[in-house]
């Protein structure tokens, strides 16, 4: 089945950069969207981003004009560029995909095992 794979988390101070990457691989129907979600201790998981093919973005209100999204549907990858940082930033960032089985018109979301992003002085 489709799997996703996260690196680039880690520690930052405030107002610094990180560039968060996400590689599928395997086989489980084609990929519609792609997205990055992410949870703080105690809270819900929230989404950051999400992509409707390669060039359609949405973003969650709190990242909106700091943070990007794009996808190289060639290479299986989807990017999320993080800029000026803050300390409500930090959470396990997790990529998702979203892919339509053929047989059953039924829709998969998967997810990956998370990259931890924190922010701090």
């Amino acid at each position: 089945q489709v799997q996703l794979v996260e690196s680039g988390g880690g520690s930052v101070q405030p107002g610094g950069s990180l560039r968060l990457s996400c590689v599928k691989s395997g086989s489980g129907g084609s990929i519609s969207a792609m997205g990055w979600y992410r949870q703080a201790p105690g809270k819900q998981r929230e989404l950051v981003a999400r992509i409707i093919g390669s060039n359609t973005p949405v973003y969650g209100d709190s990242v909106k004009g700091r943070f990007s999204i794009s996808r190289n549907i060639v290479q299986n990858t989807v990017y999320l560029e993080m800029n000026n940082l803050k300390s409500e930033d930090t959470a396990v960032y997790y990529c998702n995909a979203l892919s339509i089985q053929a047989s059953t018109m039924t829709p998969i979301v998967y997810w990956g095992q998370g990259t931890p992003v924190t922010v701090s002085s």
